[in-house]
């Protein structure tokens, strides 16, 4: 069932638009649908704040036909924030004393940006730790993406990331580990999954933190793991909810820090995501874009418009049908203990039956 704009949020707007159901409050008043109420911790710098917003809630939207699903935007104080983002926020995000008031069926924290190789040093940590600790005591279950694994794998298990060197960048083939866990179950055995990072959580640090990991890739490690009991937290370590273009937009990006030598090298082409005529375009476009440094002139335009229109999205089916089976299994748990904490009347080592 569809997002239910319980604001004037203007992502709903922007889904509307592109043809997603969402229903006005009044609408959904007439619906005789159990309702869940998603928060999202939304980290992201301003620059990613709300494209990140839309694609969590677009995937949230197009996942489950089982229920209305209201989502809760909020933040971290201690990120730091440009005017026009600060605006966003105040006007359509919550404060998590609210949230922790209204209370929530289920949690996404999303990935952020960092400036320390140890994250608690990062000025988010501790807040973070706060939303992490709270929800596992109140909210049914916390998906964490990227960054927010790579956290939460270090506060609650002790288990620092590492640096693998270079970035890895791109769009990969992963395979699903234990076909009959229900957070895989009936999506393909074998999909694709974009990554953006420098740092992993490896297979034997998710098994030695006592979580089971669901899908990995040859080439870019786990990028599913979940706790013990099946549901309480779910860890990604790619980006499932990345639009089409969303590396393309990260390579633009790069491509502009080494035009103005805020880096140093020209970046690579992400892996397995430009067709052979595409990287054939950008390299020509490199040969006007040195040019342009050498000559002093200002940075040609982004040939963007050229490439835009044959990009493939690998990865959108599944990554609908496990955030369907995610929020399945929300639906299953609460369904039931709606409104009383999560332990009363689970197993709390295995509350799916596992």
């Amino acid at each position: 069932m569809p997002l239910v704009a319980h604001t004037s949020l203007p992502t709903f707007a922007r889904l509307r638009d592109e043809g997603q159901n969402v229903l006005s409050p009044d609408r959904a008043t007439h619906q005789h649908i159990r309702e869940l109420h998603i928060g999202l911790l939304n980290m992201m710098p301003d620059t990613a704040i709300e494209a990140t917003e839309r694609q969590f809630f677009r995937l949230v939207g197009e996942a489950n036909p089982i229920a209305q699903f209201f989502v809760h935007p909020f933040t971290l104080d201690s990120l730091t924030r440009g005017d026009k983002a600060r605006v966003h926020i105040d006007s359509y995000y919550e404060s998590f004393d609210q949230i922790k008031r209204d209370g929530l069926d289920a949690l996404i924290i999303t990935g952020a940006n960092v400036s320390h190789p140890d994250l608690s040093l990062e000025p988010f940590w501790e807040p973070l730790t706060e939303v992490v600790d709270w929800a596992h005591e109140n909210v049914t279950s916390v998906l964490c993406s990227c960054l927010a694994t790579h956290a939460v794998a270090q506060s609650h298990h002790g288990q620092k990331r590492t640096h693998m060197g270079d970035k890895l960048w791109g769009v990969f083939s992963h395979r699903v580990m234990d076909q009959h866990h229900p957070l895989v179950n009936d999506v393909n055995t074998r999909f694709d999954v974009p990554h953006s990072r420098f740092n992993q959580v490896t297979r034997e640090q998710f098994t030695q933190a006592g979580l089971k990991v669901l899908v990995e890739s040859e080439e870019a490690g786990v990028h599913l793991a979940v706790s013990e009991d099946g549901i309480r937290v779910v860890y990604f370590q790619g980006h499932p909810e990345y639009d089409t273009i969303s590396l393309l937009k990260e390579y633009k990006r790069e491509v502009g820090l080494y035009f103005t030598a805020k880096r140093q090298d020209y970046p690579p082409f992400p892996e397995n995501y430009f067709t052979l005529r595409n990287q054939a375009i950008f390299n020509e476009y490199r040969e006007c874009l040195d040019l342009a440094k050498v000559n002093g002139d200002k940075m040609p335009e982004f040939p963007e418009a050229l490439v835009i229109d044959t990009l493939d999205n690998t990865w959108h089916d599944t990554a609908e049908g496990v955030i369907g089976n995610w929020i399945g299994l929300v639906y299953q748990v609460t369904h039931h203990v709606r409104n009383i904490p999560f332990m009363h009347g689970i197993d709390p080592q295995n509350p799916l039956g596992l």
